[in-house]
């Protein structure tokens, strides 16, 4: 029987601990954020929604999709936030039903929730972590300063939203071997009960 679990969380909560945990119980994990990245790529009908949305000066002068730019379009406040979502997650949706190819998968998708992919799932687990420990795990992944990653934080959902949606919530906030031992647990418990 097919089993596939989405994995969600803010942004520096730490995920790809769970993800390393999931493998090691032959999960084929499936990064989302990565596909995301693969939905948007020159000449994809992706790229050109998500250009027509945010303006043409997102794309690089060979006509990918400038980061940076759509970044600072998309997550400067929740609407901008919340159009890139709807603008983009169909694409990714689709690209990742069609990844989940095998009989166990792990869906690490931060939008999880919001592109509706959660309806695939037999069980969502979430990662959270204290506001200072994720905003130093931002600074650090992607080499911004601390206002940027604020700013990334602040267009982004609350602990509440995953709360009130996940089957099971994780805190992640520095203690590596107790963490995947308790999504392990997780893991087991969701494998008995299907």
């Amino acid at each position: 029987m097919k089993i596939v679990i989405g994995l969600t969380g803010p942004t520096g909560a730490g995920k790809s601990m769970v993800s390393k945990a999931a493998e090691d119980f032959g999960f084929k994990v499936i990064d989302c954020d990565k596909t995301a990245r693969k939905a948007v790529e020159k000449g994809t009908e992706g790229l050109a929604a998500v250009v027509k949305a945010f303006g043409e000066g997102i794309l690089n002068c060979d006509g990918t999709l400038n980061r940076k730019e759509l970044a600072q379009r998309a997550f400067k406040d929740a609407e901008s936030t919340e159009l890139l979502n709807k603008t983009l997650l169909p694409f990714v949706s689709a690209l990742v039903l069609k990844e989940a190819d095998t009989e166990r998968v792990l869906l690490d998708a931060p939008t999880l929730f919001e592109s509706g992919i959660n309806s695939v799932c037999n069980a969502t687990v979430a990662v959270l972590a204290d506001l200072e420990i994720r905003l130093d795990r931002i600074i650090e992944r992607d080499g911004i300063d601390l206002s940027a990653a604020r700013l990334r934080i602040s267009a982004g959902k609350p602990d509440s939203f995953y709360k009130d949606r996940a089957d099971y919530i994780i805190y992640n906030n520095g203690k590596g071997e107790s963490f995947v031992a308790e999504f392990q647990k997780i893991i087991t418990e969701i494998m008995g009960k299907i």
